[in-house]
């Protein structure tokens, strides 16, 4: 675990030779972003097929490093902040260092700012068990558990991301060194949609991460939905949400 020190200090100490992925998916030069966190082991090929109309989209992913280059927004008056999974809490950690950035709207899905906590996140021991225990065939179940169930994970098989298990098992390690390493979080998400299938996030941990700061909306749901992301990542907003 790393001493704190000072926050700039503490961020170059983390830092990794490979910054995290910020890729536009639509540019357009629109006065809107959604700006959207994926989570751990993504990249953009899950998402490639959403379109959302009236703004530009970033996805970010490759949690190795904090580094974020937040001069890539600076055109945009709005942004839609969605998060899922670890998203949720890179991108509270990229919104502690950067408050200024106009955030109208956040919406945090299947995550918490507490992504290895006993009752607010993934339980430590499981977390530890994956990483220690990760490779390709587990990687494999890991997956079909984030899915829920045999049709989801066939499709989303078409659109996997090709990144191996020695690759996310150092990303992994990097989360928790980061999680250990940084400042607790003070962003304050205004949406969560909790999936009640998620086998990932456990929901009542996610409920309690929320409870008495944010709006959360349930939905039977697992941790990875197609129908979800299309859904929120369309709209930008939480409208008859279904997993």
């Amino acid at each position: 675990m790393y001493k704190l020190t000072d926050k700039k200090d503490n961020i170059d100490r983390l830092k990794n030779d490979k910054p995290m992925e910020q890729l536009f998916m639509i540019k357009n030069n629109e006065p809107e972003l959604l700006l959207f966190f994926a989570g751990w082991g993504m990249n953009e090929r899950p998402f490639a097929r959403i379109r959302p109309a009236g703004c530009d989209w970033m996805i970010c992913y490759d949690y190795r490093s904090p580094e974020f280059d937040d001069t890539l927004l600076q055109a945009y008056s709005r942004i839609t902040l969605i998060g899922w999974s670890m998203g949720v809490w890179a991108a509270t950690q990229v919104m502690r260092r950067f408050p200024d950035l106009p955030v109208t709207q956040s919406i945090a899905i299947n995550g918490t700012p507490y992504p290895i906590d006993e009752t607010r996140g993934i339980p430590p021991s499981i977390f530890e068990g994956t990483l220690q225990g990760l490779n390709e065939q587990t990687l494999r179940k890991f997956r079909r558990r984030m899915c829920g169930s045999a049709d989801e994970y066939e499709a989303f098989a078409d659109v996997m991301p090709q990144r191996t298990a020695e690759e996310l098992k150092e990303e992994l390690e990097s989360i928790r060194r980061q999680y250990d390493a940084l400042p607790a979080p003070a962003f304050r998400w205004r949406q969560a949609v909790v999936g009640t299938d998620d086998r990932i996030f456990p929901p009542a941990n996610q409920l309690r991460a929320w409870s008495g700061t944010t709006d959360v909306t349930q939905t039977e749901a697992a941790h990875y939905s197609r129908s979800l992301f299309e859904n929120l990542l369309t709209n930008r907003q939480i409208t008859n949400v279904h997993g």
